[in-house]
């Protein structure tokens, strides 16, 4: 059997997973009378809800005599873990990009990767069917966004092909024809891929993606580098270091085929395939024949910026609304994890009740905590921080950069340029991307773009788009401000009532409705003053035998600020947490006491002053 190993590298929403659905039913891998999940690839919840590849996975299509093994990337900057490794354990990629939109800084850090690798990129323009369609320019963004990123003479000189994967047609001009399908790429993909590389030697195979199945255990995907696998062979786990890791037996072994896993007799080199029945071996380990010695080579992995504390839920609400509640459990789940995603970095706090989570960015670290809050947990989450990294040179701090694209309409550019200059950004490119827009590049401090999306989308209502990448550590940039604005917080438990939020509502805005259930130390509102003030929203009415119009009766309340977890996330301050359960999103502050909570600030004040 001939093989192919494929990369699709596209940004979120440029039609990837779309894409992959329709090369499959073109090369008969879904029957005629398969009804088939629209968006296949995307398997798991919250991506199908924000429409974003999170896990990479593979699958595999046959056509004529050859099997091609595709394997999904993520787009999002901060899955980049994933993108590394998988790239190494393919020979080609296709580009994706919209026909309208070009590409994108994501696609950037994919495409910066994969040519890195040295792989020769196939660039396939989709949704030429836009009425915005500018494919020709398209082609032209692309190739200087290769010559930007150090691509070579060969990578340069890249095939392209144009079509919709909505409508199920690629071409060679934008123009078609449309009657071939996705033949031409089927085509192209075996002409201009290059045949897995095959080294001699025994088997060796290196970790590229990390599960836990509940049946097999740990299921370890990679490509087959050399030799022939079978289950119930032994072989021994090198770590990149070459330190022995573990030695074991392969339980069982498993091959894509469309979108199901079959088991295999014999796996052999330049296949991909998955591995069960080892207890250790994870990403990035050589997982070869016991007679091996040296490890093969494998890219280290990127340092987490992002860092969070998950502690158990002690809020007086606690385990009224989920059923994983105890540190014990919310540990061994963060532990399990980290062991499929090698992006985390999980370390018990010095408080015994919590975990410290690090992560690629907060995006990273606010889908687990939305998984989590799905599978019945309820946890009390820090403010994001940054990881800061130590200068040896002159001994001070080190803070990560990123980079940061902003496609917006000119009337707005103003309002964005002055919040990216207060968040310590710097402004590095500004230049006209068509149809009266801005595409505005900065490199700008992680820790000052906690929470700016939602801000960016309401001062442009809802039209800019902004792309953050990975950009390296910078001496660090000074203080940031915060949040202006104290807090209204509750000073008893119980149910809020209408009537005393209605007189209550000179004092600020409220984030909570009537008949909502608060206590002591909880999070109401936000203060229209700079400081926190403890207020009563559960004194009703004094009822009184006057009876008085009805007017009166009907308290008409303001609609109260909606708290995402995200907003929640970016909104708190260090002394507050952000309670999360199945049901509900709160804010609290750290210390519920009130007495308690100003002798810590005394004492803060005692030690910074």
């Amino acid at each position: 059997m001939k093989l192919r190993n494929v990369a699709i590298i596209a940004h979120v929403d440029h039609g990837k997973t779309t894409l992959v659905d329709r090369l499959m039913q073109q090369s008969g891998t879904f029957r005629d009378n398969q009804r088939v999940v629209d968006r296949a690839m995307d398997s798991n919840d919250i991506e199908r809800e924000r429409g974003i590849t999170i896990l990479a996975k593979a699958t595999s299509i046959q056509w004529k005599d050859t099997r091609i093994n595709i394997v999904d990337t993520p787009g999002h900057a901060d899955f980049g873990g994933e993108v590394e490794r998988i790239l190494n354990m393919v020979d080609g990629a296709l580009v994706l990009v919209d026909a309208a939109e070009g590409p994108l800084p994501q696609t950037k850090f994919v495409v910066s990767k994969a040519l890195h690798v040295g792989l020769k990129p196939i660039v396939v323009i989709n949704k030429v069917d836009r009425p915005d369609a500018r494919p020709t320019q398209v082609v032209n963004e692309v190739f200087d966004l290769f010559a930007a990123l150090d691509a070579s003479e060969e990578q340069l000189d890249f095939p392209i092909l144009y079509g919709s994967a909505k409508e199920g047609w690629m071409a060679e001009s934008p123009d078609g024809p449309k009657d071939a399908g996705m033949q031409p790429l089927f085509d192209l993909v075996l002409r201009h891929v290059a045949p897995p590389v095959v080294e001699d030697g025994p088997f060796r195979m290196i970790g590229t993606i990390l599960e836990a199945n509940p049946y097999l255990g740990r299921i370890i995907t990679g490509r087959v580098s050399s030799g022939i696998v079978k289950p119930n062979q032994a072989v021994k786990v090198l770590a990149r270091d070459g330190k022995l890791i573990e030695q074991g037996r392969i339980s069982k072994i498993l091959a894509f085929r469309g979108m199901e896993r079959v088991p295999l007799d014999e796996a052999e080199a330049g296949d991909i395939v998955a591995i069960a029945g080892l207890e250790k071996a994870t990403v990035a380990d050589t997982i070869c024949a016991p007679e091996v010695e040296t490890p093969l080579p494998a890219q280290p992995i990127d340092p987490p910026t992002v860092s969070m504390t998950f502690l158990v839920n002690n809020s007086p609400l606690a385990g009224t609304e989920g059923d994983k509640v105890t540190s014990r459990m919310i540990r061994d789940r963060l532990l399990r994890e980290a062991e499929g995603n090698v992006a985390l970095r999980v370390v018990e706090a010095a408080d015994r009740d919590a975990m410290e989570v690090s992560g690629r960015g907060e995006l990273q670290l606010a889908i687990l905590i939305e998984t989590m809050r799905r599978e019945g947990f309820e946890l009390g989450v820090s403010r994001p921080r940054v990881v800061l990294a130590k200068d040896e040179e002159t001994g001070g701090w080190l803070e990560p950069i990123e980079e940061v694209v902003i496609d917006v309409d000119e009337e707005h550019s103003g309002v964005v340029v002055q919040k990216m200059s207060e968040r310590k950004a710097e402004m590095i490119e500004m230049r006209p991307s068509g149809g009266h827009r801005l595409r505005l590049v900065f490199y700008a401090p992680t820790r000052g773009l906690i929470g700016y999306q939602g801000e960016l989308l309401t001062d442009t209502r809802g039209t800019a788009i902004m792309n953050r990448l990975f950009h390296g550590y910078q001496p660090y940039r000074g203080d940031i401000a915060g949040r202006r604005n104290g807090v209204l917080i509750s000073n008893d438990q119980g149910e809020a009532v209408a009537y005393a939020m209605w007189k209550l509502e000179d004092r600020g805005p409220m984030m909570i409705e009537p008949g909502w259930k608060v206590y002591r130390g909880m999070i109401v509102g936000e203060h229209t003053r700079d400081n926190d003030l403890e207020i009563n929203v559960l004194k009703g009415k004094q009822l009184t035998n006057i009876r008085t119009t009805s007017r009166d009766e009907a308290v008409r309340l303001t609609p109260p600020i909606r708290m995402t977890l995200e907003k929640a996330l970016a909104y708190i301050e260090d002394d507050e947490l952000v309670e999360v359960t199945p049901k509900s999103i709160r804010l609290r502050k750290k210390i519920l006491d009130p007495n308690e909570r100003k002798k810590a600030e005394k004492s803060k004040e005692a030690m910074t002053g």
